[in-house]
């Protein structure tokens, strides 16, 4: 083991250290033990700032996020995904492992407010480039071995906050093995890591650029995101992180996606994730804002498909209104 590229990859154990994080990976049905929602952090201590294209769901500042931890917490949230915003960018996304940056102070303020919540981090460069893109660019485009160190330090920087959970999303060819490397080297063996495994180019995440601020300013993201139309590239994905240390696989965007969720199903024994991401949750915000059709009946319908599908947990931005019982929706 100890001559291996990343020792002690297979910790089974990280999925078993509490019983929320038991419960998440538990077989599913739908209730707020299997979903994680995803939440925008900014710099600054400033009131939440709603997003258009996401009615509901705001940016919360990271001087904000302990009051905000004990409100989700009381809600009964059981997992969020945290996504930062930065207070500037620069080429090689400084701000990404800032250990004061959005992320780790909010990191920081679950543990303090909502030990019980577990934990996600998003792990990548797009919101803290100033070129939009997931990596560290040279002449030839985005500069893959280059991202893996950046992507290797965010994740260590996240897990020394308090991260229970890293989600590299970079789609750089390893990223799960080199995050998985970082973090034991640094002594960080008990994080796990969500592996956005098959993570398709797709029309259905422009809301979340909005949301972060993190749309491309040249080309986009098709020379490393997934081709959707090659399901074999997705599934080896799968295989790949999970040889490399995962914990977790993920599918993105959860709907277009089903199919491969499916298929990944079949093939591995690792829990599977999938991500009902910001076009989709858009949709049907808007039909029924218009009345054309029942949120309250499209939500669980869409969210139950998921796990039919063969998703452990998913992620969602309607977690808080199914906690509330849609109060205030």
């Amino acid at each position: 083991m100890r001559g291996e590229a990343y020792p002690r990859r297979h910790r089974p154990r990280r999925l078993r250290r509490r019983d929320v994080v038991r419960d998440l990976v538990a077989p599913p049905s739908l209730t707020l033990r299997n979903l994680v929602y995803p939440m925008f952090v900014g710099p600054g201590d400033g009131p939440a700032v709603p997003i258009s294209a996401l009615p509901g769901i705001e940016r919360i500042s990271a001087g904000r996020t302990e009051a905000f931890a004990r409100t989700l917490g009381n809600e009964g949230i059981r997992a969020v995904m945290l996504f930062g915003i930065p207070k500037s960018k620069d080429a090689r996304g400084s701000e990404a492992d800032a250990p004061m940056g959005p992320v780790a102070t909010a990191v920081r303020s679950f543990r303090t407010a909502a030990p019980e919540i577990v934990v996600f981090t998003d792990v990548c460069l797009c919101a803290y480039t100033d070129h939009g893109h997931c990596g560290i660019l040279n002449e030839n485009g985005v500069d893959n071995d280059a991202t893996l160190e950046r992507l290797g330090a965010i994740a260590v920087a996240h897990a020394r906050a308090g991260a229970e959970f890293v989600g590299p999303s970079a789609m750089m060819d390893h990223q799960v093995g080199a995050v998985r490397a970082a973090l034991d080297a640094a002594g960080f063996s008990e994080v796990g890591i969500l592996a956005y495994s098959a993570k398709l180019a797709s029309a259905f995440y422009d809301p979340f650029r909005e949301a972060e601020d993190s749309a491309p300013s040249f080309g986009d993201r098709t020379g490393y995101q997934l081709d959707p139309r090659r399901p074999l590239d997705a599934l080896a994905a799968f295989e790949r992180d999970a040889r490399e240390g995962a914990d977790i696989l993920m599918v993105k965007p959860a709907m277009p996606a089903l199919d491969l969720l499916a298929r990944a199903r079949e093939r591995v024994d690792l829990p599977l994730a999938a991500y009902q991401v910001s076009g989709e949750y858009s949709m049907i915000q808007a039909a029924a804002a218009r009345g054309w059709l029942d949120a309250r009946r499209a939500v669980p319908e869409s969210i139950e498909a998921i796990h039919r599908a063969g998703a452990d947990l998913v992620l969602t931005y309607f977690a808080r209104q199914i906690a509330t019982g849609w109060k205030g929706a």
